[in-house]
C-alpha cells in the first residue's frame, strides 16, 4: 500500500511541475472560430421558424394520440359498466328467482343420489382419458385427473349425465347448451329443460363465454353448457382459489341484490385455461338472496372494443397504431394488431427483443396476448403509478413509438390503457416539413460549411483525441494515453490526462482486488438476491414467500460417531455428509438454507417458484436416505436420519447487522420441524398437507399427531 502511494504522489507532483508551454492559445483559436461562425448568422430567422413549425406538428401528432386512447378509454369503461350492469339486470329478473329456487331445491334433491362405484370408475376415466388429456395438449401443463371430481354425489350424478357427454370439445358444446333434459326422470332434469331456455337466451343474446347458476353454499347448480365446472363447489373444490371463487364470495357475504362484482382476466380450467372475465351478481330480491349467477365473459368482448372491432386505420390509428390494455402484472388484457395482421413478424419481433421462445410460440399458436404478452415499458410503470401522459421511445415489440398512457377508471380492474403508433408514422409531417426547411437552406450552408470544416478539423482534432481517451477510460481501459505536442492548452490537458490516467489505473487496481474479496465473502453467506439488497444498505431484509415446501432434516447418531474422533476427522466426515447433502438437494431442484451440525434445513420453491415444489421436497428428503446409507456403508458408520416435511406460508431473510445469519422461518418451518420428531424413529414424516398432495406418488402410513396452531395435525411417514 505505501509503495502504491508513493507511486501516486510522484504522478500528481510531475503534473503540477510542468509549466505551461508557450504557443497560441485556445482563446486565439476559438475566436477564429467565432468569426467564421458569425457567418452563419444569417439563417436564425429560418431556424427559429423551423423550430416553430416543428413544435406545432409535433404537438398535432400527440394531441391526436391523447384524444383516440381516451375515446377507447371511455369506449373500454361503458363496455365494462354495460356487461355489469347486464348481468344484475338478468340476476333479479323474476326468471332469474324462479331457476334459482327450483334448481337449488333439485340439486339438493340429487344429493341422495347414491354413486356407484362403476359411476365412480366412469367419472374418473372421463377424466383420465378425454377431459385431461386435451387440457394438457392446448396448456401443455401437466394435471392430475381426481382433483377435478365433485366431492358431493348432486355433483358427481350432473357430470355424469350431462358433462361426460362432450367427448368433442370443437364440436360438443353448442349441442349441450340445448341439452336440458338428461333423460333420466330427476326433478333436476324436469326443471333444467323447463328453465333451462333462460341462460340460452343470455348467451345467444348477450354471447357469454357461459353462464353459472350457484347456490348459497357455492355449488354450481347449473352451467348452460354443462362444462366440468358443473357441480363442483367454489368453496372447497379444485377452483377455490381463483379470483371467481373470490368473487362469488364477496357477493355472497354482502347479502344484498344490488352488489356485483367483475374479475379480472384469470384462466380458468373449465375452458382448457383460455383468459375470461367474470361477473358475478346475487340472485334474489330486497328480502333475501337465493344464490348467484355468474357470467363469462370472453376475450373478444375487450378486443373488439380496443381494437375497434379491427379497423385501425378507419379509427385514426394509421398503418402501425393500436391501443391496448395492461394489468398490474404488466401482462396484455387484449390483443395486439401486429398478432392479428402478421403473426410471423411478429413472433420474430418478439424473439429479437429478448421474450422468450415458449412464450412467443403460445401467444402464435392461441392468436392472442392475453396474460401471455409482458409490457414493461415506461409508459406502463407510470400509467400503473397512476399518471396520464406521453412519451417516446421502445414500445413492447422493440420499436420507436410515440405512446399516451393513462390508468383505466373501472372498478375492481387495476388495468391501464395504452395508445401507441410508430413514431416513424406518427411525425411523418414533422419529418416532411424538415426536409423542406433543410432543403431551402442547403444553398446559404453549402459555402459555410466549406469553411466551417476546415476550422472545425483543426479546433477538434485533440478535442477528438482527448474524448476518444475519456471514452477509453470510461470502458475500463485505463492505460489510455494521449499525445500532446501541440503548445496550446490542449497539450497541456493532455498531459494533465495522461497523469490522471495513470493515478486512476493504480488506484483502481486496488479497489477491483479488494472488491473481488468482498464479494467472495458475502456471496458465502446469503443469497445473491439478498446479498444484492444488503449492498444497499438496507435495514430489514425479509421476503415473504408463498407456496413454499420446507424440509427438516435432522441426522441421528452424530454424537456417538464423534466420541473417539479427533475435531479434524469430525469435521471432515461431516463435510463429506453434507456435500452429499447438497448434491441431492441440486439433483431435486431445492436450495438449501441453513446448514447445523446435526440438521440441514432445505426449501423448494423459494428462489426459483415451482409448481412441483412438494414433490421435489419428498423426493429430495427420500434422497437422504440413499445419501446416509453410502455415507454408512463407506464410513462404517450406524449413523440414520429424521425429516420432517412440510409446505405453506414462510419468510426469509437476514438475521443481525454486524453479524449476518441468513435464515428461513415460518409456519412451515415449524411444522416441518416439529414432525420430524413425532415418533422418535428414524424415517421422513411428512404433514397432511403434503400427504394429500402427494398420496399418488408416495405410500404413506399415519405416524400420530402433532398440535399446530391451535389444531391437531396429522403426521404421515413414508413407508
Amino acid at each position: 500500500m505505501t509503495d502504491t502511494s508513493e507511486r501516486i504522489s510522484g504522478t500528481r507532483e510531475r503534473g503540477w511541475r510542468r509549466l505551461r508551454r508557450p504557443g497560441l492559445s485556445i482563446q486565439s483559436k476559438l475566436l477564429i472560430m467565432l468569426l467564421a461562425v458569425s457567418l452563419l448568422s444569417s439563417i436564425v430567422v429560418g431556424a427559429i421558424g423551423f423550430l416553430n413549425g416543428r413544435q406545432s406538428l409535433h404537438a398535432a401528432a400527440v394531441d391526436q394520440l391523447i384524444t383516440i386512447r381516451s375515446m377507447r378509454a371511455a369506449e373500454v369503461v361503458e363496455a365494462l359498466d354495460d356487461v355489469k350492469e347486464s348481468a344484475s339486470l338478468n340476476s333479479r329478473n323474476l326468471s332469474a328467482q324462479t331457476l334459482s329456487n327450483e334448481m337449488n331445491a333439485a340439486f339438493d334433491e340429487l344429493q341422495q343420489q347414491q354413486i356407484s362405484e362403476e359411476q365412480q370408475a366412469q367419472l374418473e376415466s372421463y377424466y383420465a382419458d378425454t377431459f385431461v388429456p386435451e387440457l394438457e395438449k392446448r396448456t401443455g401443463d401437466d394435471y392430475g385427473t381426481k382433483a377435478f371430481i365433485p366431492e358431493s354425489n348432486a355433483g358427481k350424478y350432473l357430470q355424469l349425465h350431462y358433462s361426460t357427454r362432450n367427448q368433442d370439445f370443437d364440436a360438443d358444446y353448442d349441442t349441450l347448451l340445448t341439452a336440458n333434459d338428461a333423460g333420466d326422470g330427476t326433478t333436476y332434469s324436469a326443471m333444467a329443460d323447463r328453465y333451462g331456455d333462460y341462460f340460452t337466451r343470455l348467451i345467444d343474446r348477450a354471447g357469454y363465454e357461459d353462464a353459472l347458476l350457484l347456490n348459497l353454499d357455492g355449488d354450481v347448480v347449473f352451467s348452460a353448457y354443462k362444462g366440468v365446472d358443473l357441480g363442483t363447489n367454489l368453496n372447497t373444490g379444485p377452483y377455490r382459489d381463483t379470483a371467481f371463487a373470490d368473487a362469488y364470495r364477496d357477493v355472497i357475504a354482502t347479502n344484498s341484490v344490488d352488489s356485483i362484482e367483475m374479475t379480472d382476466f384469470e384462466r380458468w380450467i373449465p375452458s382448457f385455461n383460455v383468459p375470461s372475465i367474470w361477473v358475478v351478481s346475487p340472485v334474489g330480491n330486497d328480502s333475501r338472496i337465493t344464490g348467484a349467477i355468474a357470467f363469462q365473459i370472453p376475450i373478444d368482448k375487450i378486443n373488439g372494443v380496443t381494437t375497434g372491432h379491427e379497423q385501425w386505420k378507419s379509427e385514426g390509428l394509421g398503418d402501425t397504431g393500436e391501443v391496448y390494455l395492461v394489468g398490474r402484472d404488466d401482462l396484455m388484457r387484449s390483443t395486439a394488431r401486429l398478432l392479428e395482421e402478421d403473426p410471423e413478424e411478429y413472433h420474430r419481433r418478439l424473439i429479437s427483443g429478448g421474450i422468450a421462445p415458449s412464450i412467443a410460440d403460445r401467444i402464435v399458436k392461441v392468436g392472442g396476448t392475453v396474460l401471455l404478452q409482458p409490457v414493461t415499458t415506461k409508459a406502463v410503470a407510470d400509467a400503473q403509478a397512476g399518471k396520464s401522459g406521453t412519451t417516446e421511445g421502445r414500445d413492447f415489440i422493440g420499436g420507436d413509438s410515440l405512446t399516451a398512457y393513462a390508468p383505466l377508471e373501472v372498478e375492481g380492474l387495476d388495468w391501464v390503457i395504452i395508445a401507441r403508433i410508430d413514431s416513424a408514422e406518427a411525425f411523418a409531417p414533422v419529418a416532411d416539413f424538415t426536409r423542406t426547411v433543410l432543403l431551402s437552406l442547403l444553398g446559404i450552408l453549402l459555402a459555410v460549411s466549406l469553411l466551417s470544416l476546415l476550422l472545425a478539423q483543426v479546433f477538434t482534432r485533440p478535442i477528438n483525441r482527448l474524448v476518444g481517451a475519456v471514452h477509453r477510460v470510461a470502458e475500463g481501459d485505463l492505460d489510455v494515453q494521449v499525445p500532446h505536442s501541440s503548445r496550446d492548452e490542449f497539450g497541456d490537458l493532455g498531459s494533465a490526462f495522461n497523469d490522471m490516467a495513470s493515478s486512476l489505473r493504480i488506484k483502481q487496481q486496488l479497489i477491483d482486488e479488494q472488491q473481488i474479496e468482498n464479494e467472495k465473502l458475502l456471496l458465502t453467506l446469503m443469497p445473491e438476491s439478498v446479498a444484492t439488497k444488503y449492498k444497499k444498505g438496507e435495514e430489514a431484509i425479509s421476503e415473504a414467500h408463498e407456496n413454499v415446501s420446507v424440509v427438516f432434516a435432522e441426522v441421528v447418531g452424530l454424537d456417538d460417531l464423534a466420541r473417539g474422533l479427533s475435531s479434524d476427522e469430525e469435521i471432515a466426515l461431516l463435510n463429506t455428509l453434507m456435500r452429499g447433502f447438497d448434491e441431492a438437494a441440486e439433483k431435486a431442484g431445492v436450495e438449501k438454507v441453513r446448514t447445523l451440525r446435526g440438521g440441514y434445513l432445505a426449501s423448494s420453491g423459494l428462489v426459483v417458484p415451482r409448481v412441483d415444489n412438494i414433490r421435489r421436497s419428498v423426493e429430495f428428503a427420500r434422497s437422504l436416505l440413499g445419501v446416509i446409507e453410502r455415507f454408512n456403508s463407506q464410513n462404517g458408520t450406524q449413523i440414520s436420519l429424521r425429516a420432517g416435511v412440510d409446505t405453506g406460508t414462510v419468510t426469509s431473510g437476514l438475521v443481525g447487522r454486524t453479524s449476518l445469519a441468513y435464515d428461513l422461518w415460518g409456519d412451515a418451518v415449524n411444522l416441518a420441524y416439529r414432525v420430524r420428531s413425532v415418533t422418535g424413529e428414524p424415517g421422513i414424516y411428512v404433514s397432511q398437507t403434503v400427504r394429500d398432495r402427494t398420496q399418488e406418488l408416495v405410500t404413506y402410513v399415519e405416524a400420530g399427531t402433532v398440535e399446530s396452531q391451535g389444531r391437531t395435525e396429522t403426521v404421515w411417514k413414508v413407508a
